[in-house]
């Protein structure tokens, strides 16, 4: 048994046991994958989870925060040229250093689970940007291949690149982490919210429905998962400081989870994470009719849509008033998660997808605009949903 090592960021590195390479590897192949921080919530679930299955096929896997400063940030790019594969994660790199980065990569995958095209809804200079579509445009048509979040995502970019270069792979959670919700009868209610504190502008958006089901609902509670809390003396809010460690068991002493995003593109390229973990930890949810959240969420089944205050009073009290309620939706909630939003189900297609990226040839010149290659796999080719997707609602 021998052991590669991952380093994450200056001075860390993650050890991960792994067997001796395929016998159909000629050599080990190398990855590099440039992101923002290991501690950012894209990379510890959208990268992080299939670099284990990678490393058994014989991989190398490097993982580097992008460098800062304009010097470090030039000699990493130039150490591109190392590595069969290189993984930009949703950094907009300035022109001058994509085309670095286009030259010195063999192979170049661009994973994209956010509307980057626009700046994000709460914003203070508003949503519009013109650096921002120019150089997501830049990025896209550069890269060898783009792994896109949902499938509104993929919509723009198809709209760039050929399908050929364009795969779709949710965001995924391990549903084994999350210890199921016991709904028991007692006094009161829990509400729950996580997230970063970026986004806390959402849930000051419902400050006011909440306050309303507050005065409905005797002992309802909000508990809020984050690194920083809201003061409403309208609503009992519990703070309840997020770590990776404890956020699981957090969401399970909760009773529903609830999610607001506005109608904007920004929304629209959200991938619904903190959905997918309320149900993970058998908590019916209930959100507004906005982006993912219509995919995830069936009506009646697995929570409830809620477009107006009206309707998102009805469902919170009825959802605090039946306890049996909360653990059918719960329960159903759970078992869509491990069938169609859970790693062990996108594993493959995740890592078929980077070997079949990574043949010995040349990568093609910026800006990307050669033939569209034919070295997808059809059947990862993802032009209608495949059988573990759930349908539109």
């Amino acid at each position: 048994m021998r052991v590669h090592l991952v380093r994450l960021g200056k001075g860390t590195k993650i050890p991960f046991p792994v067997s001796a390479p395929v016998a159909w590897k000629t050599r080990a192949m190398k990855l590099l994958a440039l992101i923002e921080s290991p501690d950012h919530v894209c990379f510890r679930y959208r990268i992080a989870p299939f670099l284990p299955a990678l490393q058994e096929q014989g991989w190398n896997c490097l993982v580097e925060p992008l460098a800062r400063r304009t010097p470090a940030r030039v000699a990493q790019l130039r150490r591109a040229r190392q590595y069969d594969l290189v993984i930009l994660q949703r950094k907009l790199l300035p022109l001058w250093q994509l085309v670095l980065l286009r030259r010195w990569a063999r192979r170049l995958i661009y994973d994209v689970d956010d509307a980057l095209y626009v700046r994000d809804s709460f914003h203070p200079r508003g949503s519009e940007s013109w650096s921002r579509p120019l150089r997501f445009w830049a990025t896209v048509r550069a890269a060898d291949a783009v792994i896109c979040g949902n499938r509104h995502l993929r919509s723009r970019v198809l709209e760039l690149v050929p399908e050929q270069r364009v795969l779709l792979v949710p965001t995924c959670v391990d549903p084994g982490r999350y210890t199921p919700a016991q709904h028991h009868r007692r006094q009161g209610v829990r509400l729950v919210w996580i997230g970063q504190r970026s986004t806390l502008g959402t849930l000051e958006t419902m400050r006011a429905t909440l306050g309303q089901v507050a005065r409905r609902v005797l002992g309802l509670e909000l508990w809020v998962i984050c690194d920083h809390f809201p003061q409403w003396p309208e609503l009992t809010v519990v703070p309840r400081r997020w770590s990776s460690q404890s956020e699981a068991a957090d969401l399970a002493q909760a009773d529903i989870g609830i999610s607001w995003l506005p109608q904007d593109e920004w929304s629209r390229g959200k991938c619904g994470l903190k959905v997918l973990q309320y149900m993970a930890a058998g908590l019916p949810v209930v959100a507004n009719p906005v982006g993912v959240h219509c995919e995830m969420i069936r009506q009646g089944c697995n929570g409830f849509l809620a477009k107006t205050s009206q309707q998102w009073c009805q469902a919170l009290e009825l959802l605090a008033r039946v306890p049996q309620l909360r653990q059918a939706l719960g329960e159903q909630g759970r078992k869509e998660v491990e069938r169609y939003w859970s790693l062990s189900r996108w594993h493959g297609v995740w890592g078929e997808f980077i070997n079949a990226v990574t043949p010995q040839a040349q990568a093609p010149p910026f800006p990307g605009a050669s033939p569209a290659p034919t070295w997808i796999p059809q059947k990862l080719r993802i032009g209608h949903p495949p059988a573990c997707w759930p349908q539109t609602r």
